[in-house]
């Protein structure tokens, strides 16, 4: 499938414009960095509640973000006009993610900065914040796809919290009990918190690859689904 970057581009500049003036979406462009402000106080070696940081903030910026882009577009019935020009299907999914992706890079950044995070691997850690961004991104693409109006589209991000940020951690709680719930070990948001826990001196690149590949395969996946979830509802509608 080809992919043009004009296009895209395209695509981002429009994006970017309709979201400079949704104020009630770039809001959540604050947010992790008020996170990291309020949790900063727990010092750099309490990792637990950086993880905390940037696996909500993953929800209520890159997702909520991503679901209320495709929303909108639904919502003015513009969405299936996009697919009625030249853009391909990859065209415009590159060119809506991309913003959320810029947007969420900058925004993480300084809040690692402001909480003081310092990675053992800097390329795995930040390979970790690329690779969920686009993890989440398409998370909220599924949203707002399944969402006609920017409230459907808010309402929408709730079991993705729950999927991706409550459940796998009250599910470890339980596992102990209920070895069933070890799987949940596998989560994006459990495999992120290990790989930042993990120390300088007991550090191997295995021990780095293993949490990044279990959260690229959530990528993967996820991009995958949200593609054939995205030409189907356009065939639907």
């Amino acid at each position: 499938m080809s992919i043009s970057l004009k296009r895209a581009g395209a695509i981002f500049v429009k994006d970017y414009k309709e979201f400079s003036r949704n104020y009630a979406v770039s809001i959540m462009l604050i947010f992790p960095i008020i996170f990291a402000f309020l949790l900063r106080g727990t010092g750099p070696s309490l990792v637990g509640a950086f993880g905390l940081v940037l696996n909500i903030s993953f929800v209520i910026l890159t997702s909520f973000a991503q679901a209320c882009l495709i929303a909108e577009e639904k919502e003015r019935n513009t969405l299936r006009s996009l697919m009625m020009t030249p853009a391909t299907t990859m065209d415009v999914l590159i060119g809506k993610s991309s913003l959320v992706f810029v947007m969420s890079a900058v925004v993480l950044a300084i809040a690692t900065y402001i909480y003081g995070y310092e990675p053992v691997g800097i390329w795995a850690f930040v390979a970790a914040i690329m690779f969920s961004i686009i993890l989440y991104t398409a998370a909220g693409t599924i949203c707002g796809l399944f969402s006609k109006t920017l409230l459907e589209a808010s309402l929408s991000i709730i079991p993705v919290s729950i999927v991706f940020t409550g459940a796998p951690y009250a599910g470890m709680l339980l596992a102990d009990d209920f070895p069933i719930f070890k799987v949940l070990e596998y989560a994006p948001n459990i495999q992120l918190v290990r790989l930042l826990n993990i120390s300088n001196t007991a550090s191997t690149t295995g021990d780095l690859l293993k949490p990044l590949l279990i959260i690229l395969a959530w990528a993967v996946v996820l991009t995958i689904v949200s593609v054939v979830l995205y030409q189907r509802r356009l065939k639907d509608e």
